[in-house]
């Protein structure tokens, strides 16, 4: 089951206009957008879509206060998406949209649908450094640029609050082709299908019944410099850091969190590890320390003279 990953996640909101202009704020690409809602592309076509709640298009809810209506995963071809189809036709329904694409309903509740990737190959440079013994950025050329674009290149994963994080892994694992790459014992495992070597594309959290849904979802970045550009002009416009700026320990992936009006919340994120079958999964306890290697907190910019904003009675700097 070649499953690559999510394509597109859809949203039942609210209030629409907000949650257009903060997608668009984010940095993703309105595509058919109206005062109903619409697409929010990053740069290789993975999206956020988003209908006012009570859109009668929209997937059933998931019976708590998640606005997250379906998760659209990408597969590789044709034949892929008969396996998916020919395997989950076993034991629910499936049905075949008129896109051709599929849509289902997991061991949770939560409502999937499948279809051939929409992801347009990136052709794109990587965030270069100087750095002694390694290939440097070339000569005369400036890492800072304060109007340099900052957009989201792919939809990373999504993760899911779940009542019953085992059942919910084993439905992904057993009849999906999933595999865990790491777990956080006390929380649930990270997850990514057979078609990607990103660490995870899925995690799951043992929750309580009334917090199932969606607690965030990011886009991967070109590098960590494009999680803080991106992230500071995000605060800059209003929006509220809850967590971040840091680096994740699995994963690896440099992280930036903000609250969102998505009922959720949003993240920015960069450098994520690879694996393939050859990597053996760790399991730690869910701690402050498992969980980054270290965290930052964003300050309004100053200049050495006088204390940061904010810090009374910190002595003159010189």
């Amino acid at each position: 089951m070649n499953i690559i990953g999510p394509d597109a996640l859809v949203f039942g909101v609210d209030d629409v206009a907000a949650c257009a202009q903060y997608l668009i704020d984010y940095g993703l690409e309105p595509v058919d957008v109206d005062d109903k809602g619409g697409r929010f592309e990053a740069l290789d076509g993975t999206a956020i879509v988003i209908r006012h709640k009570d859109d009668a298009t929209l997937a059933a809810g998931l019976g708590t206060a998640s606005m997250l209506r379906k998760t659209v995963y990408g597969v590789a071809d044709a034949q892929a998406l008969a396996a998916i189809a020919a395997e989950l036709r076993q034991d629910r329904d499936v049905r075949t949209l008129p896109d051709g694409s599929l849509e289902t309903v997991d061991d949770m509740g939560f409502v999937l649908g499948f279809q051939v990737t929409v992801r347009r190959p990136l052709d794109l440079p990587a965030e270069a450094v100087n750095a002694p013994g390694a290939p440097n950025r070339p000569v005369n050329h400036t890492a800072v640029d304060e109007n340099a674009p900052a957009r989201p290149r792919t939809l990373s994963h999504v993760v899911y609050f779940v009542p019953d994080a085992a059942k919910a892994e084993a439905f992904y694992v057993e009849r999906l082709g999933f595999a865990c790459t790491d777990r956080l014992l006390g929380a649930g495992p990270f997850l990514k299908p057979a078609g990607t070597i990103d660490h995870h594309t899925l995690f799951l959290i043992q929750t309580p019944p009334f917090m199932k849904g969606c607690e965030h979802f990011t886009f991967h970045m070109g590098g960590p410099t494009e999680v803080l550009q991106a992230g500071t002009r995000f605060v800059n416009k209003g929006y509220q850091s809850f967590w971040g700026p840091g680096r994740h320990k699995m994963g690896s992936n440099w992280f930036w969190y903000f609250n969102s009006p998505l009922g959720c919340h949003v993240e920015y994120d960069a450098d994520m590890d690879l694996h393939d079958d050859r990597w053996t999964a760790r399991a730690i306890p869910m701690s402050a320390d498992a969980s980054q290697l270290f965290l930052f907190q964003q300050r309004d910019k100053w200049a050495p003279g006088g204390p940061p904003p904010g810090a009374a009675g910190v002595g003159e700097r010189h």
